[in-house]
């Protein structure tokens, strides 16, 4: 009887640990395991990244991250760790966790505006995805992809169309340079194509005369009359006589393309640059900047009129004052020169 007794104990017992234990593995498993009052937060998770390190990037979220180890090893989430961004959102369970982590990498938004040099582009770029500056920078001058896609030393910030684009946020270098390939061969369509033929101008060249154009207006709804003026131009060969060109020739030279010039000199007319407009015809060898989508297509869908020289109107900011000769230019010209001098703008 006694014997019955402590067997029956014993199997009592059994049970409420296993019970115990039940209950504790299913609490780990089951029951919210964040701390932070916003309804989501996202973890970047590195590439190669060891579990040590995937605990350190989510401990601050979590109430308890033992728990949160324990159902990682039990899921097999230490051996098998994804990188990239990754959503957890409040009051989930470390099995929710685990499960986002895994299989919920969610991509950003890659913006890039109008970047003078590919060593900008590569600074703005890192600072949105994984990759660094470096990697970008190399990546994007590699001399045999520039060979088999069409561009040199000169063209190939062109490839580089500014927008925003969907990413994630592990893309490595490579993959981020053949993307905006991909998007640049997108945007020249057929049609695009043909009217670049009708003005006798290859892709490249539509995006160097569309530089000059994003950098000589800030409005959108001027650029193909400006694109207008310099295409008239081209054709009856006159020099384009472009001020930005005259301003990136003397950043080039220097290397400093943080440098403020607001006022063109004479004697800067005088530098020997192939981007010097005012001594050199037709479109620079290469683009001033990246220009906006806008500016291509002003290129492309110009304005027709027989306008041949435009210069700031100071009377309406942010636009310019448009002739057919010189003699009226030069009488625009003086406005713009008064300006200057009232604002004692000397470089």
């Amino acid at each position: 009887m006694y014997l019955k007794k402590t067997l029956w104990a014993v199997a009592i017992l059994g049970l409420l640990i296993c019970g115990f234990v039940a209950f504790q593995i299913y609490n780990a498993i089951f029951s919210p395991n964040t701390q932070f009052n916003n309804e989501q937060a996202f973890v970047f998770i590195p590439s190669d990244a060891s579990f040590s390190e995937v605990k350190k990037i989510v401990e601050p979220l979590l109430k308890d991250v033992g728990t949160f180890e324990a159902v990682a090893e039990r899921k097999g989430y230490v051996t098998n760790i994804r990188a990239g961004k990754f959503p957890i959102k409040k009051g989930m369970n470390n099995n929710d966790i685990i499960n986002s982590l895994r299989s919920k990498n969610t991509p950003v938004r890659v913006s890039f505006n109008n970047q003078e040099s590919l060593q900008s582009l590569a600074g703005r770029i890192s600072e949105q995805i994984e990759a660094d500056s470096l990697s970008l920078l190399n990546a994007v001058n590699d001399d045999e992809f520039l060979k088999q896609s069409g561009f040199n030393k000169d063209t190939k910030l062109g490839m580089y169309l500014p927008n925003t684009y969907e990413f994630f946020w592990n893309t490595n270098a490579t993959d981020f340079r053949e993307r905006m390939y991909e998007e640049y061969q997108k945007y020249w369509t057929k049609e695009r194509l043909l009217k670049a033929e009708k003005l006798n101008l290859t892709p490249n060249k539509v995006i160097a005369l569309a530089a000059i154009v994003q950098k000589e207006t800030v409005k959108a709804d001027e650029r193909p009359r400006v694109a207008g003026v310099y295409l008239n131009r081209i054709k009856k060969g006159i020099l384009l006589q472009a001020d930005p060109t005259v301003i990136y020739a003397i950043k080039k030279e220097t290397g400093n393309y943080d440098t403020i010039i607001k006022r063109v000199l004479y004697k800067d007319l005088e530098m020997d640059s192939p981007y010097n407009t005012y001594k050199y015809s037709g479109i620079p060898p290469g683009p001033i900047t990246m220009p906006d989508i806008s500016s291509i297509e002003a290129v492309l869908n110009p304005e027709k009129h027989d306008y041949l020289f435009f210069v700031a109107d100071v009377s309406n900011f942010g636009y310019h004052m448009f002739a057919k000769t010189l003699a009226q230019h030069n009488r625009n010209k003086v406005q713009y020169t008064r300006w200057l001098d009232s604002q004692k703008v000397v470089r």
